[in-house]
């Protein structure tokens, strides 16, 4: 089993919610007042069932119009078209907006050999129109293609992959765990985005229930360090993969290539 970060790039974002592109080497962030600041970094896993696709980022183009998100699985040595399996933690832009792509005018599925894996609460939820977190047309090509897969509470695909439903960045978000000979990778979306958020205890106001969100963490690094998981951090500024341990009653985490 191999594992690898698609990095889709650093942006900022303000209230306006939209991302835009920021260089750390030459962009200066007090000319982007107000804004968070964030990497991207979809997953990419090898197993014997098949490759597997952990969100899908913000689905930009490069220069020369090719979807990112397919430039960098080609560079990890693999095919788009190969992708058996899309696990979505949940469906806010910047994890789920690679799920298609435009093509000759026309949106279509980014992986169409695939089965996009969806928690059945977050997909109603993104068609409730109260968050403009979501992009409705992105889940209309989606809903159409009958490669939809909903799922509910926690359960397990294959030999190899489970989810559980996790509820506290979204109300219906979703982690993942990758098992398959010896290997143990976790995936937690954006309850789990970064290393430094087992570091500081903290409850966000960005999550649907903070105080839910900072448990989570807490117990995800407790099972992390007694089981060997090795986490996938999708928000990441340095290392997109760590080991967690337990150090004077405080996590450590150790980047890992």
């Amino acid at each position: 089993m191999q594992a690898f970060s698609l990095y889709e790039g650093s942006y900022s974002v303000d209230s306006s919610k939209k991302f835009i592109p920021f260089d750390p080497s030459k962009d200066d962030p007090k000319d982007r007042k107000g804004s968070l600041f964030i990497h991207i970094h979809p997953f990419l896993i090898q197993t014997s069932k098949g490759l597997i696709l952990l969100d899908t980022g913000l689905g930009y183009k490069d220069e020369a119009g090719n979807l990112i998100l397919h430039d960098n699985i080609k560079k990890a040595g693999f095919d788009p078209r190969d992708i058996r399996f899309v696990l979505m933690s949940h469906l806010h832009q910047d994890h789920a907006s690679g799920m298609v792509y435009e093509n000759q005018g026309k949106l279509q599925l980014a992986f169409p050999e695939a089965t996009y894996y969806v928690s059945r609460g977050e997909w109603e939820a993104g068609y409730s129109g109260k968050s403009s977190s979501y992009k409705t047309e992105v889940f209309d090509v989606l809903q159409r293609s009958g490669n939809l897969e909903l799922v509910e509470g926690d359960g397990r695909i294959n030999d190899a992959i489970s989810y559980e439903h996790s509820g506290g960045h979204t109300e219906f978000h979703q982690v993942f765990h990758i098992q398959e000979n010896g290997q143990y990778y976790f995936f937690g979306g954006d309850e789990l985005p970064e290393p430094e958020q087992l570091l500081r205890k903290f409850a966000a106001k960005y999550d649907f229930d903070g105080k839910k969100a900072m448990r989570l963490r807490e117990n995800y690094g407790n099972r992390a360090a007694a089981e060997g998981w090795i986490c996938m951090f999708y928000h990441s500024t340095k290392a997109p993969f760590g080991k967690v341990s337990i150090v004077d009653d405080s996590f450590r985490v150790e980047g890992i290539k």
